[in-house]
């Protein structure tokens, strides 16, 4: 299996699936990007996949799938995309090893691109 971008808790996969499954006929999936904006600089961005976009890479698990904007790979290399409820509100969360801070209110976030030497040297001891 080759790397993957970014990979998905149980929560998001059954997430994303649900999304899809009550979209209608023509959703296939979530994209993920990001964008600039809010106080500390970044958003992550979640937006209804009608017609894949060949440059987006993919990634899917238990059925749902996820297409990620080329320009946000850089930015969340070794994220992991989850979902929670908790008592006040429910969404997708991102663990980025790429952020370097964020906002107060959780909205934004500041991301750095990731250090490509540092995950080649990771992914070279996972397999050795």
């Amino acid at each position: 299996m080759g790397f993957q971008v970014m990979t998905l808790s149980d929560a998001a996969a059954a997430r994303v699936k649900a999304i899809v499954e009550n979209s209608g006929p023509d959703a296939k999936g979530v994209r993920v990007g990001i964008k600039k904006g809010g106080c500390a600089g970044m958003e992550y961005t979640i937006d209804l996949v009608t017609e894949a976009n060949p440059r987006d890479d993919r990634i899917e698990r238990d059925g749902a799938t996820v297409w990620i904007d080329p320009a946000a790979v850089l930015y969340l290399l070794g994220t992991e995309m989850g979902f929670e409820t908790t008592t006040l509100r429910s969404g997708f969360t991102f663990h980025n090893p790429n952020k370097t801070s964020a906002c107060g209110c959780g909205e934004s976030v500041e991301l750095k691109a990731a250090d490509l030497t540092e995950l080649a040297r990771q992914r070279q001891a996972a397999t050795a």
